[in-house]
């Protein structure tokens, strides 16, 4: 009888086996979504909602037509960058939960460039850039430096750093004497000045209220540059031996304290640069609530994609999605905001806890060294 051909997949239902088995957990993340999805219709349903109409709605809203599909992209965009920068922590090791502080730091950063400077486009809005990425990237560092110096927690210091970022932001724009961000024409008094033409990011109007603008770009090109400075540069192996064990990459000659930093500066950086793409792509000035939750959802997406940068930019569009195509999902269903929180948490739940899709839809277990490195425990090093 002949013998296999080493190497050789078999054919017939072994072949099939051997193929499921070798690529079915790349299914993963898709079954976790459509589980959810199908978790939610059931929800709905029981609610006496319409579930048919209402993912129909959710699509149509979402990805149904090119002005549904261009505000989407737009609001996918910060969590796609905002994504990276929390993917690049956890490749560390590292819980980079102040996206959201960062995010303001890199904001503010842009405004007073945009305001105060007076330049041509073709410098004004690279330097709006690089001031948001500096301006994210130094936030982050304090909690990075306190990390490698004094052991103190990233998890803590970051949330810390949320407050002292959002608040600042607030008195800096409410401040009336003197006027310091705010803008004295604004009645409100909830607003920064806006950011001069100059600095305003190109981009191609679709409909009357929607700018597909550079920062989208700017988006896809970072998503690509990260995967390859994780895999193809010497600094992005150190960051992912850090993360993976600090004691190897010490003995391996590693500095992980500066390691540490970077890993944060970078995550932060990341963050800024998305404070700068909405400050000078979409809203053109600051307000004090600019960005009430995108920094966790961030790390959502982030989770959503198994901290991988390629599927960080279908996740963020996944996420943009939900969010984009809710308000339509309403309109045909009759249905609370609240639906959407609802599916948006189950994928979560059953991405993170990806035993339960494995077992429903028999994928083979993960074998030893497939764990992804999330972040390190309390006590990590």
């Amino acid at each position: 009888m002949a013998q296999a051909v080493e190497g050789r997949t078999p054919s017939g239902p072994a072949g099939f086996r051997a193929i499921y088995e070798r690529y079915s957990p790349l299914l993963v993340p898709v079954l976790a979504v459509f589980t959810a999805l199908v978790l939610g219709a059931l929800m709905i349903g029981l609610t006496g909602g319409d579930w048919l109409a209402a993912y129909i709605g959710l699509w149509q809203g979402s990805f149904g037509s090119p002005r549904a599909i261009a505000d989407t992209v737009v609001r996918s965009t910060p969590f796609i960058i905002c994504g990276l920068g929390v993917a690049l922590g956890f490749k560390a090791g590292l819980f980079n939960i102040g996206a959201e502080g960062q995010l303001y730091a890199g904001a503010v950063c842009v405004v007073v460039v945009g305001t105060v400077l007076q330049l041509p486009p073709v410098l004004h809005i690279p330097l709006g850039i690089i001031a948001g990425a500096l301006g994210g990237a130094a936030w982050a560092a304090i909690a990075g430096i306190l990390k490698a110096r004094t052991g103190a927690h990233e998890v803590i210091n970051t949330i810390m750093l949320n407050y002292i970022a959002i608040r600042l932001t607030d008195w800096l724009i409410k401040s009336k004497t003197p006027y310091i961000l705010g803008d004295p024409a604004d009645a409100s008094g909830a607003r920064t000045r806006f950011i001069a033409d100059s600095a305003r990011m190109p981009g191609i109007p679709v409909g009357d209220t929607t700018m597909l603008h550079l920062g989208i770009l700017i988006a896809v090109a970072l998503v690509f540059l990260a995967d390859w400075f994780l895999k193809r540069t010497t600094v992005g192996f150190e960051l992912r031996t850090a993360g993976v064990n600090a004691n190897a990459a010490r003995y391996a000659g590693i500095s992980v304290p500066r390691t540490i930093v970077l890993a944060m500066a970078l995550s932060g950086m990341m963050a800024g640069i998305a404070g700068a793409g909405e400050v000078m792509g979409v809203r053109y000035a600051l307000n004090a609530d600019f960005f009430s939750g995108l920094g966790f959802d961030a790390i959502a997406v982030a989770l959503l994609a198994r901290t991988n940068p390629i599927g960080i930019l279908f996740a963020g569009l996944l996420w943009g999605g939900l969010l984009t195509g809710a308000r339509l999902m309403q309109v045909r269903a009759g249905l609370s905001i609240d639906v959407i929180k609802i599916v948006q948490a189950l994928i979560i739940m059953f991405v993170a806890a990806d035993q339960i899709v494995r077992f429903i839809y028999r994928i083979p277990q993960r074998r030893a060294g497939e764990e992804t490195m999330i972040s390190k425990g309390w006590g990590g090093g």
